[in-house]
């Protein structure tokens, strides 16, 4: 990644997740890939372990596991984060959708849009995806659905910190 491209996919990091979200996600010393759209915009960071963001048409970055886990090691707790409890776990390690009754706890400043990881209490990775609900909402509601999940993140890559590949993945 150069060093023009760095600087501003960090800057769209902190705008979008808050300050040191850039440097997390895009570290000066590691070398990234970056790859484009035909038109030569900065579409997909990839590290040596998989994808970490889409940076879709309209600006915002999509989270894939390794992104977010590195988010999670960053930014203090509650940040981007949805709390479910053991009950949820296997369905969204499997990819399905978190509905509220199942939220323990949320980010208050998550709005509807916005990526999150969603977490077991201790922070382990369970998934990430799109916010439907507002933080506080999620609390509030006691049915619908409160993420769309995008990736369950599977037990076996609890251990490895790799997410399954998916460089296809169009925003």
């Amino acid at each position: 990644m150069n060093d023009e491209d760095g600087r501003m996919l960090r800057r769209v990091a902190d705008y979008q997740f808050g300050a040191g979200a850039g440097a997390a996600l895009f570290p000066t010393e590691e070398d990234l890939e970056v790859y484009r759209t035909t038109s030569g915009r900065p579409q997909q960071v990839v590290a040596d372990a998989g994808r970490l963001v889409t940076y879709a048409v309209e600006g915002r970055f999509t989270l894939s596991p390794a992104g977010a886990r590195r988010l999670l090691d960053a930014l203090d707790g509650p940040t981007h984060r949805v709390v479910v409890g053991e009950e949820s776990d296997p369905f969204v390690r499997e990819g399905r959708n978190t509905f509220a009754k199942f939220v323990k706890r949320a980010d208050p400043g998550i709005r509807p849009g916005d990526e999150v990881a969603v977490v077991r209490d201790d922070d382990t990775l369970l998934g990430v995806g799109r916010a439907e609900l507002a933080g506080e909402d999620m609390l509030d509601f006691g049915t619908g659905m409160a993420v769309f999940v995008r990736h369950g993140v599977g037990p076996a890559e609890d251990e490895s910190g790799e997410a399954d590949a998916d460089e296809g993945e169009a925003s």
